[in-house]
């Protein structure tokens, strides 16, 4: 009797669980064609990494701002070009001096 009230809770739980689903699904698709307000054109050529407030205001990531909450206008990300045999020299030198490294002359010993 008891395995019964058990398959009849777990079928109670999977039939909420899937209605769930659905409305969320549902909602998520009437969510997504809603049109949401343009962004601020202040915001300069920041792209869109922000979302909008309850309010309708456009707030930007927090990762796009410096220490006072003014947006960066400068590149997050600078990148400069090397050639193959600088950029294994570097990858050397850094081997060389990490503390796990042992010198050539230690093996020999």
């Amino acid at each position: 009797m008891l395995h019964l009230l058990y398959i009849l809770a777990f079928t109670i739980l999977a039939l909420i669980a899937v209605a769930n689903l659905i409305r969320n699904l549902i909602m998520f698709s009437f969510d997504r064609e809603r049109p949401y307000p343009g962004k601020p054109s202040s915001m300069g050529n920041q792209g869109n990494f922000g979302y909008f407030s309850s309010k309708g205001q456009y707030i930007p990531h927090p990762e796009l701002l410096d220490n006072a909450g003014n947006l960066i206008k400068e590149p997050l990300l600078v990148m400069r070009s090397i050639n193959v045999e600088d950029a294994r020299q570097h990858l050397d030198a850094l081997y060389e001096a990490s503390p796990g490294h042992k010198s050539e002359n230690s093996e020999e010993a």
